[in-house]
C-alpha cells in the first residue's frame, strides 16, 4: 500500500476513533427530536386528516360511481 494511502486511512480510522470516544464521554444533550418529534409527528397527523376529512366530505366528489350512463355526447356544431 502507498504511504500516502496509509496514512490517510491511519488519519480516517483516527478521526473516527477519536469521535466515538468524544461521544462516549460526553453529556446526552436532546436533540430537536428527542424535544420535538412527538409534538411535530401529532401535528402532521392532525393536519393530514383535516385535510383529507374536508376533501371526503366537503370537496363534492362522488367516489366509486361509475360513469356509465352519466356521460352523454354534445351535440357537434360547426
Amino acid at each position: 500500500m502507498f504511504p500516502v494511502a496509509r496514512a490517510a486511512l491511519n488519519l480516517t480510522a483516527r478521526g473516527i476513533q477519536h469521535t466515538a470516544v468524544r461521544q462516549a464521554h460526553g453529556k446526552y444533550e436532546p436533540n430537536f427530536h428527542d424535544k420535538y418529534g412527538n409534538l411535530v409527528l401529532l401535528g402532521g397527523a392532525a393536519v393530514f386528516t383535516a385535510v383529507w376529512g374536508y376533501v371526503l366530505t366537503q370537496a363534492g366528489i362522488e367516489w366509486g360511481l361509475s360513469p356509465v350512463g352519466r356521460i352523454t355526447p354534445k351535440e357537434w356544431r360547426e
